[in-house]
């Protein structure tokens, strides 16, 4: 009921046309979504693009997983309100302090007196749970606040991601213009002959003997991701590490494709929410209790995990240029560094992505969060929190934002390419079905080979066994390293 105390107008007794207006207005707007959603498909497609539009197939995915969810909660919105507990139950890991009023009466004063406000059906579930002396477990209006959240915040996720990587694909312009550079150079020219010591990127990393560089490289590492995390010296080692060991037989190789290749096969990931994130969700749902100011400190663990990703990623360049160095040896033409697993953590580089993936999920949560509790309970409601927490919180949020798109993130992009694996992006869309339906014949001819009983097939058994393993083994060693 609003201030005029008349009851809200069911359906059977609202005009046809009011009823037909609201539906053609929202099935348009669907309807325009949808195909605007479509012809992006298009583009993406026509542009050579697979990656993203894979990402676009993965966004719409998760748009259905939301619409499943709303349509759930919309229909356990009844049941749910007559599900009646003891008050005592509801006076524990409030995320408010409840108005000082008898105890006895606690229950209904705070959980029960809002029963005018509520939607469609909630007093009557209101009234349902009073009649026997209980409360609901969860109202109505809790129910609708509920899924307009969770729907704002996977938007905000989408949209955050789809900024980072943005930002970090642009500072990997610079790049570009190095990658460009390199191929123009002539590679039949004269090499001259350098000490180790001579080249730039040893300079710029190396930092004396071991104890000193164990301590100081850590400190450089932490610092040098906030300026200039990546520098021409740092692209072009690395570059030409990744080729030797990969594909030494094409010196021309254009690693920035294949970078920004396998950033959007990447990007396809970020975007997404796994169920570790869901339950990520539902326990800083359950901390969000009054006086324990948990989202304070919550907020602080993806600003630091960040700082730790970014200094792990810049420490693997000078443990690069470590192992180079510890040679003290002259070196003819370029340096070449030695990419390994060793030097992710847990030789795992995938690991990485994992971490930035909960460091930009948590970052959605937080910014998500503030807007939902300001737009819906204002920003002096006791929900939010004092504001210095608040502005505190969005304030270590939007920077972690900003230091993943511009310094992690292109990070990232490079130095996840320095472990003992290449990704499958290496090949472009062609190639890489070909390889596919290559390896499938393969394995057909293997099992027609091994499953036949054929005398004639027999008798020839060693030779064709001997192709199709020869066959086989190819088809291992060029699956297995692709990641």
């Amino acid at each position: 009921m609003a201030g005029g105390g008349g009851k809200a107008r069911p359906l059977e007794f609202t005009p046809t046309w009011i009823v037909a207006s609201v539906c053609s207005i929202i099935v348009i707007i669907s309807l325009i979504f949808e195909r605007l959603l479509h012809r992006l498909g298009k583009r993406l497609m026509g542009s050579q693009k697979k990656p993203l539009y894979e990402t676009l197939l993965k966004v719409k995915e998760e748009l259905m997983l939301l619409g499943f969810i709303s349509l759930l909660l919309n229909v356990l919105q009844g049941p749910m309100g007559r599900w009646c507990v003891n008050p005592d139950i509801m006076r524990h890991l409030l995320p408010c302090k409840p108005p000082p009023r008898d105890t006895e009466h606690l229950g209904d004063a705070v959980f029960a007196g809002a029963t005018r406000r509520l939607l469609a059906g909630g007093g009557d579930s209101e009234d349902y749970c009073m009649e026997k002396g209980k409360v609901s477990l969860l109202s109505a209006e809790a129910i609708h606040q509920l899924h307009i959240f969770i729907f704002v915040l996977a938007v905000t996720h989408f949209i955050l991601s789809a900024t980072t990587v943005l930002l970090g694909t642009a500072q990997t312009r610079n790049w570009q213009h190095w990658e460009t550079k390199i191929q123009e150079k002539d590679a039949d020219a004269s090499q001259m002959i350098k000490h180790v010591q001579e080249f730039k990127f040893i300079q710029d990393h190396f930092i004396g003997h071991r104890k000193r560089w164990k301590t100081v490289g850590w400190m450089r590492s932490f610092f040098k991701q906030f300026y200039g995390s990546v520098t021409k010296e740092d692209y072009t080692a690395m570059r030409l590490g990744f080729i030797m060991k990969h594909c030494s037989g094409n010196p021309k190789f254009r690693f920035y494709n294949y970078m920004i290749r396998a950033l959007e096969v990447d990007f396809k990931k970020v975007v997404g929410i796994s169920w570790y994130l869901w339950a990520m969700l539902m326990i800083l749902l359950v901390l969000n209790v009054q006086g324990w100011y948990v989202y304070v400190w919550i907020s602080l663990v993806p600003f630091i995990i960040l700082l730790v990703v970014g200094s792990k990623l810049e420490h693997i360049i000078t443990e690069l240029a470590y192992e180079v160095a510890q040679k003290n040896k002259p070196i003819q033409g370029d340096l070449v560094v030695a990419p390994s697993d060793e030097f992710f953590w847990f030789s795992q580089p995938k690991l990485v992505l994992l971490l930035i993936h909960i460091v930009l999920f948590q970052n959605a949560f937080e910014i998500a969060f503030f807007f939902w509790l300001l737009v819906t309970y204002g920003f002096k409601s006791c929900i939010m929190g004092k504001p210095a927490y608040a502005i505190t919180r969005v304030a270590i949020s939007v920077v972690s934002q900003l230091l993943c798109g511009y310094s992690t993130l292109p990070l990232y992009a490079i130095v996840s390419h320095m472990g003992n694996s290449f990704k499958k992006s290496i090949f472009d869309d062609n190639v890489t079905e070909g390889l596919a339906i290559w390896a499938e014949k393969a394995r057909g001819r293997r099992t027609t080979v091994y499953g036949t009983n054929s005398p004639i097939v027999e008798a020839n058994s060693g030779e064709i066994h001997m192709q199709n393993t020869q066959d086989t083994s190819l088809v291992e060693q060029g699956t297995a390293r692709l990641v």
